[in-house]
């Protein structure tokens, strides 16, 4: 993402970087590397990197903000009424979000979906691979309004790297087809998805897997049409099962067709301290733990 950022930067001079604190561990020292004099770190004080970022962005700048998911948590009301109502041009490409590691529990990133899905106006991207986050950014760079990048800590498969591959905003991506369940996943739980899709299949089960890279504005058109073929769906996101893609998939499914739900994700808890791969198995979250879980629904 950081050297995507770094192209868009060499064709517009508008295009310049935020940071509160976190230069080294965000794309932001990539920038920086190319465009120093384009790059502002404002030390720890994340809401207001938020307000420079919405004057910048209000002058006819096009600001990239990097700042970890927990802590962007202490700006939400400097998002708002700084950005969002305004509509502002600002990508917030958030950095540790998910399970981090052993930093300790304030960095986990597991609530930032559930607490942007209420903003108006806000685009929500959790990329699946690094294909995607790059396309992402991309995406982004044209976008009017305000948009939220989500990006994890672990590395994971590419699993878009195919000539046919083409991101869309707001499209989700049929990645297997499937008669038995739908699993629609997001960011990280794309792969593990598809892992767990393979040893189903080995059982006798179909599954269905479907890359919610948006989530909002989410696909519903093929969340929708997936349910009406398989009859059950499961959720998986390295993200609360609160208020995030689960809640989302949910409130679609009970308005437009009521179907059995099954939210993978972390549930209603604070997660310790831990290597950042032992704590998605913890979680449930690896293709293990979604095979296991898939199975013990349908």
């Amino acid at each position: 993402a950081g050297s995507t950022l770094v192209e868009l930067a060499d064709k517009n001079p508008n295009v310049v970087g935020i940071t509160a604190g976190m230069l080294s561990g965000t794309s932001m020292s990539i920038l920086k590397s190319a465009h120093p004099s384009r790059v502002f770190d404002v030390g720890i004080s994340e809401g207001h990197a938020v307000t420079f970022a919405g004057g910048l962005a209000k002058e006819g700048l096009k600001p990239f903000v990097a700042i970890y998911s927990s802590f962007l948590q202490r700006s939400y009301d400097q998002i708002i009424h700084d950005v969002a109502i305004m509509r502002l041009p600002v990508t917030f490409c958030i950095d540790r979000a998910g399970l981090v590691g052993e930093d300790g529990v304030t960095h986990h990133g597991v609530f930032d979906i559930a607490y942007l899905r209420t903003i108006p106006g806000m685009t929500i991207i959790n990329p699946a691979d690094d294909v995607e986050a790059k396309a992402a950014v991309r995406a982004a760079y044209e976008m009017d309004g305000p948009v939220y990048l989500r990006f994890g800590r672990l590395a994971v498969p590419v699993i878009n790297d195919r000539p046919d591959y083409k991101f869309e905003v707001g499209k989700g991506v049929l990645l297997r087809e499937g008669t038995d369940v739908t699993i629609v996943a997001t960011g990280l739980c794309v792969g593990a998805s598809l892992e767990a899709a393979e040893q189903l299949a080995a059982e006798g089960i179909s599954a269905e897997v479907i890359n919610i890279h948006t989530i909002k504005p989410l696909d519903t058109e093929l969340i929708i049409n997936s349910a009406k073929k398989t009859g059950k769906v499961v959720t998986a996101e390295e993200h609360s099962v609160i208020g995030g893609l689960g809640s989302a998939v949910c409130d679609v499914l009970s308005e437009k067709l009521p179907t059995p739900v099954k939210k993978l994700g972390v549930n209603d808890t604070y997660c310790e301290s831990g290597p950042a791969a032992k704590l998605v198995e913890k979680y449930r979250l690896d293709g293990v733990g979604v095979y296991e879980q898939v199975k013990e629904f349908i």
